[in-house]
């Protein structure tokens, strides 16, 4: 079995990847999380074409991270919305955004995120579920999971 063959069938980034991995799948889930909800909203505020949104989306439903709903009869009209797996791909869209803003933005972030609660900016962090320290690459080791079956261990 080649190494690509493994990662697909073994490896949750590239299985991942596969779903999230072109660039207007991230620009609508964007949208989505800005709470954009109809077709033509989508289509407006993104200037994609109409053929390649109603792929991205059918794309996106058919995974189940948006859920489509009919809001009008006539005629039927339907706008997409964010199921609990398309939530929590959140953290995944912020950490796009903040490396975004520290290497692609010239130091000014095009976009605040403010938490609604306290009113002030947030700063979300990636940390250890078990001792709350702020987690970086270099103090974190990849071991086999359940999940690895023996042909790729």
């Amino acid at each position: 079995m080649r190494h690509t063959e493994i990662d697909e069938l073994e490896c949750s980034v590239a299985r991942s990847w596969q779903v999230l991995g072109e660039r207007w799948t991230m620009l609508v889930l964007r949208e989505a999380f800005n709470r954009t909800r109809r077709f033509d909203d989508f289509q407006s505020h993104l200037g994609i074409a109409r053929n390649v949104l109603t792929d991205r989306l059918a794309g996106l439903v058919d995974e189940g991270i948006l859920e489509r709903r009919q809001y009008q009869e006539r005629p039927v009209r339907y706008e997409y919305r964010l199921t609990e797996k398309g939530l929590e791909l959140y953290p995944v869209l912020v950490a796009i955004m903040r490396w975004g803003d520290r290497w692609k933005s010239d130091e000014k972030a095009p976009v605040r995120l403010v938490h609604k609660l306290c009113d002030h900016d947030a700063d979300p962090r990636f940390v250890c579920g078990h001792c709350g320290e702020d987690l970086v690459a270099r103090d974190v080791r990849a071991e086999p999971g359940p999940g690895l079956s023996s042909v790729a261990a």
